[in-house]
């Protein structure tokens, strides 16, 4: 996934200079420019702040994705992005047999949710 690619690309597709929305956001032109050159990884919080001076949808970001296209084919909510980056903050510390009995877990919630 590269966000930084991405939000350079909506930003000049928009006109706009790293200036324009260091000034929108309140985060520094070098900041900014390490993003966007994948040197550093915003928070969600901070994606926020860029999707907002963008005027985007912060899942607009996570768009493109290199799981194979999987998420161009579903637009993920804002909620649905603030879930599963909980999920994979909490899951880092998991080890491998903790992590499947999460999986098992998720999958059997799914299936026998009222929908």
């Amino acid at each position: 996934m590269k966000i930084g690619t991405t939000i350079r690309a909506h930003r000049l597709q928009k006109g706009l200079s790293q200036g324009d929305i260091e000034k929108k956001t309140g985060l520094l032109r070098c900041y900014l420019s390490r993003v966007e050159n994948g040197h550093t990884v915003p928070s969600l919080d901070t994606l926020s702040k860029i999707a907002l001076a963008l005027d985007l949808p912060i899942a607009q970001f996570f768009a493109e994705d290199s799981l194979g296209g999987a998420v161009n084919s579903q637009h993920l909510t804002d909620d649905e992005l603030r879930f599963l980056t909980q999920i994979r903050r909490y899951s880092t510390n998991l080890n491998d047999s903790d992590r499947k009995l999460l999986l098992a877990m998720v999958k059997k919630f799914a299936t026998t949710a009222v929908r």
